[in-house]
């Protein structure tokens, strides 16, 4: 925990966030232009992590029962085609709860 929230990772995330050299930002810019996965990672050189990451997420949230309805979004972006838009607005008109709800 102490990494993610240090200087490392705090660089890290708001690099990954924002830097146009970043294959997990890229491959999320595209996505909300509308282009498709497959078409985005058949053009790039490099793999975007997050891609992988995100079906490994969703795979273990499902296995322990967690509800994580942001990897649950991403990963219909990813894998069922929900568009981006009304992804976002899934998770805005949910109720809210607290944090560290389980």
């Amino acid at each position: 925990a102490s990494t993610v929230s240090g200087l490392a990772g705090m660089g890290d995330l708001f690099l990954t966030c924002t830097g146009t050299l970043s294959r997990n930002r890229t491959v999320g810019y595209c996505l909300g232009q509308g282009k498709t996965l497959d078409s985005i990672i058949g053009e790039m050189s490099a793999v975007a992590e997050g891609v992988e990451t995100a079906y490994a997420v969703h795979d273990l949230a499902a296995q322990y029962g967690v509800e994580m309805p942001i990897a649950e979004e991403v990963f219909g972006i990813l894998t069922l085609g929900t568009d981006p838009g009304q992804a976002v607005k899934n998770l805005m008109e949910r109720d809210p709860k607290p944090e560290d709800s389980l």
